[in-house]
């Protein structure tokens, strides 16, 4: 565990809200696991026995419905938490979780958590707090689906991504162009026509790279009435 790493989980939603002396104590018995690109974490299914927090690279979560489709629930990065409801209950994971990148994630063991939360009532709302975080990106990804275009999907994506808070900014994107699709519901070639479309708001796709001529215009389009937007850009 380097200092980097323990400050990441520090910050993280489960360990933010918990008093210094027990996030040191439960990061003293975490490990710290490294898994290449493609690695599987866990499968659907398999009893939840951790709870891990991303200290570097990107991690999707994902179902396999009955006819074999994938469906990506959640892409998580450096100082996101995921698997703490499921662990805490010692139920089944109800998604399989993959390295997007290589990847680092420090692994806090289940039982570890369950008995500082007899002692430390802090942990348990810890628990809460960032399972309410999950619950809060799920809603915003159904009211994306249901109020946005697959453009306007994919501009707010790129805001989140943007460094920049103005003018002209360079976006790098983290991760293959089919798993964007797969985070925002949407197929390979409707992501291809959805970048199209885009650049008619200045954007411009050049490999792994989203150049966005200005921040503003864009954040105009994506939050556009979803009235108009379906008009002129489905």
């Amino acid at each position: 565990m380097t200092p980097a790493f323990a400050l990441t989980a520090r910050q993280s939603t489960l360990f933010a809200p918990l008093p210094p002396q027990v996030s040191d104590k439960l990061l003293a018995g975490a490990r710290v696991r490294r898994f290449d690109r493609g690695a599987t974490i866990f499968l659907q299914g398999e009893k939840a026995s951790a709870i891990y927090i991303v200290a570097e690279g990107w991690v999707k979560l994902y179902r396999i419905a009955p006819n074999g489709a994938e469906a990506v629930v959640g892409v998580f990065t450096k100082g996101r938490s995921f698997g703490e409801a499921v662990a805490f209950r010692h139920a089944a994971y109800p998604v399989a979780a993959e390295a997007v990148t290589e990847c680092t994630l420090i692994r806090v063991e289940a039982d570890t958590l369950l008995r500082e939360i007899r002692e430390v009532p802090e942990v348990a709302i810890a628990i809460l707090s960032a399972t309410f975080a999950h619950l809060q990106a799920l809603v915003s990804q159904i009211e994306a689906l249901k109020a946005q275009t697959g453009a306007q999907r994919v501009a707010e994506f790129l805001l989140d991504l943007a460094p920049c808070g103005e003018g002209k900014c360079a976006v790098i994107l983290p991760y293959d162009k089919g798993l964007i699709a797969g985070r925002l519901g949407m197929k390979p070639e409707s992501l291809s026509r959805a970048f199209a479309k885009l650049r008619q708001h200045g954007v411009t796709i050049r490999q792994t790279v989203a150049e966005i001529d200005d921040i503003a215009r864009l954040q105009e389009f994506a939050l556009s009435d979803p009235a108009d937007a379906w008009t002129k850009d489905t």
